[in-house]
């Protein structure tokens, strides 16, 4: 049906089999989003060779597939023909890594979506994804796939059977290992020292947004924004914080007020776990931070909403390092579940 494989395997007597596990691995991804697709309206971005797979695999579960190209009939200068789509699959290079935050599409063009899938798997949520989620229409990236087309290949490659539980529990591994560890909150709430602590127990690299910011420029963020003001700050912060959000397995501590730009939440969440460090007001330091000096009562009312949107868990960090380390751990473990994500709510 594909024409094409991708595993090869001489076999005893010589002859050669061929298999394509991209087609396994997709069909599972697709089973697993828990969206029926027989019958549905699918949009499949891009004519490669993946393409070809994803459009044999989204027939033969019943779909009705369309092929959007950058030429030809169906293609994105037109894409107004394909309001009713369903289903929408990227399997172009759109939005990997390194080139995040570009998507193929805009999923408001097609009001009647109901699934989102990316075969892209770094980052872990594509700008297309993220869209996905906002919207709240069920989407997933393509780890899921990739672990699946494994679990196909190494059966064929050893002629055995491999129970398919073993694809979401080393997707879950795959996850927590590559996911990054991002610590949000108020300006001295210890985000830079539970991150220390967190990369030590890990055996992860920390990162630091105000010390990226501080090694790039020159001069301390005190400095910057005593210079430059607050709104030129931010600007360097949110060009920190891109490079910054692109890594995978990291701890990574942010400044206080990057939660001010709604377009760090992406560059963040795109590869990362967001936690909400609280801690009491009379409890945060002021010396050496410019922003503290004045009410801070007043600063976190005007942040509070924004912490809460871009924080998929909030912790206490009132006790102890460890305790707080501890916390953010067994939050990371719920965290990683089944790979179809539907919109968040903090």
């Amino acid at each position: 049906k594909l024409g094409s494989v991708n595993v090869l395997v001489r076999r005893p007597d010589g002859t050669l089999y061929g298999d394509n596990a991209d087609a396994f691995g997709f069909e599972y991804l697709v089973r697993h989003s828990g969206v029926d697709i027989a019958g549905k309206k699918a949009l499949v971005l891009g004519n490669g060779g993946a393409s070809a797979t994803v459009q044999a695999v989204l027939a033969q579960l019943g779909a009705r597939v369309t092929v959007i190209s950058r030429s030809g009939e169906d293609n994105y200068t037109n894409l107004e023909r394909h309001a009713d789509a369903q289903v929408i699959v990227n399997t172009t290079p759109v939005g990997m890594y390194p080139n995040t935050g570009k998507a193929a599409v805009d999923l408001r063009q097609f009001p009647q979506c109901a699934l989102v899938l990316d075969v892209v798997y770094n980052p872990a949520r594509t700008a297309l994804l993220l869209q996905a989620e906002a919207l709240g229409i069920p989407c997933a990236g393509g780890l899921y796939m990739l672990v699946a087309q494994a679990k196909r290949s190494c059966e064929v490659f050893t002629g055995t059977t491999i129970d398919d539980g073993e694809i979401l529990r080393i997707y879950r591994r795959m996850r927590q290992e590559m996911e990054n560890i991002v610590l949000i909150g108020m300006p001295g709430s210890g985000k830079s020292t539970v991150a220390a602590r967190l990369a030590e127990k890990l055996d992860r690299i920390a990162l630091d947004s105000d010390a990226e910011i501080e090694e790039k420029n020159g001069m301390s963020c005190a400095q910057l924004i005593e210079k430059h003001g607050e709104a030129e700050f931010r600007e360097l912060e949110s060009e920190a914080i891109a490079e910054l959000g692109k890594r995978s397995g990291a701890v990574i501590a942010t400044g206080g007020g990057c939660v001010t730009r709604e377009e760090n939440y992406d560059l963040l969440h795109q590869n990362g776990i967001i936690f909400w460090l609280k801690r009491d007001i009379d409890q945060l330091p002021r010396e050496g931070r410019p922003l503290s000096v004045g009410d801070l009562a007043a600063m976190y009312d005007r942040r509070k909403a924004c912490y809460e949107r871009f924080a998929d868990h909030i912790v206490d960090n009132n006790g102890t390092v460890e305790d707080t380390v501890q916390a953010i751990l067994d939050l990371s473990l719920i965290h990683i579940s089944e790979p179809t994500r539907h919109a968040q709510i903090s």
